[in-house]
C-alpha cells in the first residue's frame, strides 16, 4: 500500500519523504538514561529534551538538495522534450538531402566525376606541355629539357590513372601546380629581369624612418602611399585616400619632392574618374604608382585598371577567376575590408597579387605588362590569402607579413617566382603604430618599404 501511494506522488514528494524518514530514523534511535525519584505514588525525573528538537538547519540543507535535484531533472525532461520535437525535422531534412542526391548517384557509380576531373587535369598539362615546349624551341636549356621529361611522365600518370581506374586527384593537383610555377618561371623574361637581386631573400626591416599622418585627417583609416616605383623616374610622392566606407576613390594627391610632402605642400588632386562610384573609380586599398601611372582594381570588378595621369588614358584587363567583394582580404588577426586584389611595382614590371578558388583561396601571383597591361606570368602558391595581414614584391619575390601585435608585424613567408619555390622559416619583426594595414609597398628606386598603417603612412630601409 505504501509503495502505491508513493508511485502516485511527485518526484519532489517522493524526495521529500525519504528524506523526512532518514531525519526521523536518526533522531529516535537515539536513548536517554537519567535518575528518578519517588514522591507519594509518583516518580519524578528531569529529562533533557533537545535531543528531540526537530532538525531543522538539517531540514533546511535537504531541501536545498532537493530543490537542485528536482531542477536537475526538469532540465533533463525538457532536453528530451526539445529533442523529441526536432528528430522528425532532422529525419524530414536528411531524406529530402538524399533524393536529392540521388539523381547524381550514378557520377559515383560509373566513376563520371573521377574521369572528368582527369580529363581536366589532362587539358592543364597538355596547356602546360604547349608552353614549356615553346619556350624550349625559343630557348633551350638543361631546365625546360628536365620539365618536359617530368611533363610527359604526369601525362603518363595520368593515363595510368584512367587505366587503372585509380585516382590521387589532390596529389595530381599539387604536383600539376608546382610544375606550372617551374613552367611559368622558364618563359621567356626580359634580361634585365632577373638581375642579380633575385638570389638574396630579405634579411632585416628597419625602423620607421619616415611616420606622419596622411594630409587629410586620421579617419581615413585605408589607403596607400608611396614614391614612383619606375627606376628612372622623378622624385614624385603620391597618396590615395579610400572614402565611401573605405572601399572607393577617384583622386590620388602628387607631390614633387619629399620636402612637399613632409610639409603637405604644393600638391596636386588629380582626377582617376569623376566620381567615386564611376565605372572606372577605385576598389580597394591595393593601388600603386609606376610610370606616373596609377594600377588599381576597377569599380566592383575582377579587372585592372591603369590610369595615366598624363594623358587621363583608362585601360582595363579581366583577372580570371580573382575573388572580389571581401571573398579573400587580408584578415590574419583580423580581415581588412577590400583587399582583395593587390597591386605591387618592381623594376619593369607590375605584379598584381589575389586569390581564386581554383586554387582553393590561395595567394596566384600574376605578373602585369605596364605597357600593354596584358598578363604575361601566373604563379599559385599554397598560402591561403587570410592567413596574411598583407603583401609586397621585392626583386621578384613575394613576401608576406603576418600580426604579432598592435605595434609589431613580422614577414614569415617569401616565394621566390624565379624558382617556384617558397619559404616559410622567415621571421622579419618591424614595427608599426596601429593594428590595421591597408597597403604594403616596396619601391625598387630607394630599396623602401611604405606601408599605410590606420591612417598614419610609414617608410622602412630593407635589407638584403
Amino acid at each position: 500500500m505504501l509503495v502505491m501511494q508513493i508511485s502516485s506522488l511527485s518526484v519532489h514528494s517522493v524526495i521529500m519523504f525519504v528524506y523526512l524518514l532518514l531525519l526521523t530514523v536518526t533522531v529516535t534511535v537515539q536513548a536517554q538514561r537519567v535518575p528518578g525519584q519517588q514522591k507519594t505514588d509518583s516518580c519524578l525525573c528531569k529529562i533533557n529534551s533537545s535531543l528531540w528538537t526537530f532538525p531543522a538547519f538539517r531540514f533546511e540543507d535537504v531541501t536545498r538538495q532537493v530543490q537542485i535535484c528536482e531542477d536537475a531533472l526538469n532540465e533533463f525532461e525538457e532536453k528530451v522534450r526539445n529533442t523529441n520535437a526536432e528528430l522528425p525535422k532532422m529525419e524530414a531534412t536528411l531524406q529530402n538531402i538524399s533524393a536529392r542526391l540521388k539523381a547524381f548517384d550514378y557520377l559515383y557509380t560509373s566513376g563520371l566525376y573521377s574521369a572528368l576531373h582527369l580529363r581536366q587535369l589532362s587539358q592543364e598539362l597538355e596547356q602546360i606541355h604547349q608552353s614549356v615546349n615553346e619556350t624550349h624551341t625559343q630557348n633551350p636549356n638543361k631546365e625546360t629539357h628536365n620539365l618536359l621529361i617530368e611533363l610527359n611522365k604526369a601525362k603518363n600518370d595520368v593515363q595510368r590513372m584512367y587505366r587503372d581506374d585509380f585516382f590521387n586527384l589532390e596529389t595530381m593537383k599539387k604536383r600539376l601546380r608546382e610544375l606550372n610555377n617551374r613552367a611559368q618561371s622558364c618563359k621567356v623574361i626580359p634580361n634585365d629581369f632577373r638581375s642579380s637581386c633575385h638570389k638574396h631573400i630579405m634579411t632585416r626591416i628597419s625602423s620607421p624612418s619616415i611616420t606622419k599622418l596622411n594630409s587629410i585627417s586620421k579617419s581615413y583609416i585605408s589607403g596607400a602611399w608611396g614614391r614612383d616605383a619606375l627606376l628612372s623616374s622623378k622624385e614624385r610622392y603620391w597618396e590615395h585616400f579610400l572614402v565611401s566606407g573605405h572601399k572607393h576613390g577617384n583622386t590620388i594627391r602628387m607631390y614633387n619632392s619629399r620636402e612637399d610632402f613632409m610639409t603637405n605642400n604644393n600638391y596636386k588632386d588629380e582626377e582617376i574618374a569623376p566620381s567615386y562610384s564611376h565605372e572606372n573609380a577605385v576598389q580597394g586599398s591595393g593601388t600603386i604608382l609606376y610610370n606616373n601611372t596609377v594600377f588599381y582594381q576597377c569599380y566592383s570588378t575582377a579587372e585592372i585598371c591603369s590610369f595615366d595621369i598624363t594623358t587621363h588614358a583608362t585601360k582595363r584587363v579581366q583577372l580570371a577567376g580573382a575573388g572580389i567583394d571581401n571573398k579573400f582580404p587580408f584578415c590574419y588577426y583580423s580581415c581588412h575590408d577590400w583587399t582583395d586584389i593587390d597591386l605591387e611595382a618592381d623594376r619593369d614590371a607590375v605584379w598584381v597579387i589575389y586569390a581564386t578558388e581554383e586554387n582553393h583561396g590561395n595567394i596566384v601571383v600574376s605578373r602585369l605588362d605596364p605597357l600593354e597591361l596584358n598578363i604575361t606570368h601566373t604563379w599559385k602558391t599554397h598560402l591561403f590569402k587570410r592567413s596574411v595581414t598583407n603583401t609586397f614584391m621585392v626583386c621578384g619575390v613575394l613576401y608576406a607579413t603576418r600580426y604579432v601585435s598592435t605595434y609589431q608585424e613580422e614577414v614569415f613567408y617569401a616565394f621566390d617566382t624565379t624558382t617556384g619555390q617558397e619559404v616559410n622559416t622567415l621571421s622579419l619583426p618591424f614595427e608599426k603604430v596601429s593594428a590595421g594595414i591597408a597597403n604594403l609597398n616596396y619601391n625598387p628606386v630607394d630599396g623602401r618599404l611604405y606601408m599605410y598603417n590606420d591612417g598614419y603612412l610609414l617608410a622602412y630601409d630593407t635589407f638584403n
